[in-house]
Formats: C-alpha cells, sequence, structure tokens
C-alpha cells in the first residue's frame, strides 16, 4: 500500500527567499539562492532567535548538520553554517554567522539537543567559541591536542609526534624518531622538483645521447 505524507516530493525555492527576509527583518544581513540552496547570513548575536523562528513559524524542524569554514583573510574570519530540514515542506536551508577567534557565537543548544555534539566538533575544529555551551570539550581529536586542525594555518609539518600509549592508557606527545640513520628532510614538495641531484640520477644523464 502507497504511503501519503504531506511533504512534496520536489521543493521549491520560489518566494522562500522573499518570504523569510520578510520575517527576520533586521537579524538578517543578507539572503540569496546559491547553486540550487538558499542561504541566509544571520546577525551573530540573533543566531538563537532567527533559528528559533525559523523553527517554529517556518517548520524548519531539524537541525541536520553544522559546519566551519576558514577564510584567513577576513577580519571575521570563520563561518559557522547551519543546515536545517523542513519534514513538511521538504526543503533544506542554510543559515551562517559570521565570527573571529574570539567572539563566542550563541549556543543553539536550547533549541536542538544535538547541537551540543555539533559545536563540540566545530570548535575542536576551528577553535570557534560557543557561548552557552554547556559542555565544550574536544570531540574529535585528543585531550593534549594543540591547535585546531581545520584552520588553513594549521601547520602540516613539525618534530613532534603522537602514539597511543599502553603503559600510560592514553595519547602522548614524543619527539619524531627516525627509523633510518642520518636521514634528512627538507620538506620540500615532491611536485616542485629537487634543486640538488638526487642519487641514482646521475646514472641517467650518463645514459643520454
Amino acid at each position: 500500500m502507497a504511503v501519503l505524507h504531506s511533504a512534496p516530493k520536489f521543493a521549491s525555492n520560489e518566494g522562500v527567499v522573499d518570504a523569510l527576509s520578510a520575517a527576520l527583518g533586521s537579524m538578517l544581513v543578507s539572503a540569496k539562492e546559491e547553486h540550487g540552496e538558499v542561504v541566509l547570513t544571520i546577525a551573530r548575536d540573533q543566531i538563537e532567535n532567527a533559528l528559533r523562528l525559523l523553527r517554529d513559524e517556518h517548520e524548519y524542524q531539524a537541525l541536520m548538520e553544522m559546519a566551519g569554514v576558514d577564510f584567513p583573510s577576513r577580519p571575521e574570519r570563520f563561518e559557522v553554517v547551519y543546515m536545517l530540514l523542513s519534514l513538511t515542506k521538504n526543503h533544506r536551508l542554510l543559515v551562517k554567522v559570521n565570527a573571529a577567534e574570539n567572539t563566542p557565537v550563541p549556543t543553539v543548544t536550547t533549541l536542538w539537543p544535538n547541537a551540543g555534539w555539533l559545536e563540540r566538533e566545530v570548535f575542536d575544529m576551528y577553535g570557534v567559541i560557543f557561548a552557552g555551551n554547556p559542555d565544550l570539550r574536544r570531540i574529535l581529536t585528543d585531550y593534549g591536542f594543540e591547535g585546531h586542525p581545520f584552520r588553513k594555518d594549521f601547520p602540516l609539518t613539525g618534530y613532534v609526534e603522537l602514539r597511543y600509549s599502553e603503559e600510560d592508557k592514553r595519547v602522548v606527545y614524543e619527539p619524531v624518531k627516525l627509523a633510518q640513520d642520518l636521514r634528512q628532510f627538507d620538506f620540500m614538495s615532491p611536485w616542485e622538483g629537487a634543486e640538488y641531484v638526487l642519487p641514482g640520477d646521475e646514472k641517467a644523464e650518463g645514459d643520454k645521447v
């Protein structure tokens, strides 16, 4: 037997930007349709009120995911993106706020319990602070981890390695140990090519006619 549901099989963006812009009023910074999705940018201090309005008055019941984006050249380098779903309209919405390293974003754990874990992930990876989150701890990295791995300026090389210690029953940091004697690293990109002759290349030069 076919199951009937009130939500349309395909949802249109027609009229959504105008309707939500009018409803959000001064809380809205910008609104646009991009790549087939409606994207709303909200004033940071109004994000909780804006999301409550979208949930209660416009039927965007579910917070499906949160993500961070890093633009180091901007004064407010981070974007926090909330991905909402209306189960009754079968329509998705992207809501954004901008934040700097020292500008907390109000928590939305008051609206959706799953926001607690999602905010912790953005905090761990980007360092964005969520004011009012009752349990803002790292969630993907270990307890002693330094820095935030998804920032564009996070270093990719260094002199410290980490491993899980069976003896200490935790992750420990240690100086990098090389298995081969006299091994040297120049951290050169393998796509750029070496400026010196690699061992063995002199044989190839001698074979040329």
